[in-house]
């Protein structure tokens, strides 16, 4: 993994407050490159949204009961949905929450540490980067980070218990 470099530099909120952000505690979103993080695939479990091959029916995020599509009537097999691809890549347990969109990025949307880190580009509005950890702590930059347990050596920024 590269060396973090800490920085003065607390970058600008392109969520406003009102993106990325824990809204019961106030904490934001952490963002890190799910490369700095070895292992995290052996936890992460792909989520799947189906949708009916013929019409467009959206069943969601579970896999459908029925037999048929309620708005066509069209039979469904399990060979509908072998080509599917994951929408999302999450992991949630007591402590954490972690989701991936892209397989780039992991977002870490509940944890029991916070850092704090300069703000992410508008790609990600309103959450922190933890690859860039600001050398004085903010307030406006209390985000989300993920724990010692996770890193094979030493913890690139520095964290405290929520």
């Amino acid at each position: 993994m590269k060396k973090y470099t800490k920085t003065d530099y607390q970058g600008i909120d392109y969520g406003l407050g009102q993106a990325n952000i824990d809204l019961e505690t106030g904490i934001r979103y952490g963002v890190i490159p799910v490369n700095d993080i070895p292992y995290i695939w052996d936890e992460l479990e792909p989520v799947y949204f189906y949708i009916c091959p013929y019409c467009g029916y959206e069943f969601g995020e579970e896999y459908p009961e029925q037999e048929t599509c309620p708005e066509c009537s069209y039979e469904i097999t399990d060979l509908d949905f072998d080509c599917l691809e994951p929408i999302r890549w999450e992991y949630s347990n007591n402590e954490y929450s972690l989701v991936t969109y892209d397989g780039i990025d992991l977002f870490v949307i509940k944890s029991p540490y916070y850092t704090y880190a300069q703000f992410c580009s508008p790609c990600a509005p309103g959450a922190c980067y933890l690859p860039c950890p600001l050398s004085e702590p903010n307030p406006n930059n209390k985000c989300y980070c993920l724990g010692p347990e996770y890193f094979d050596d030493n913890l690139p920024y520095e964290y405290w218990k929520v």
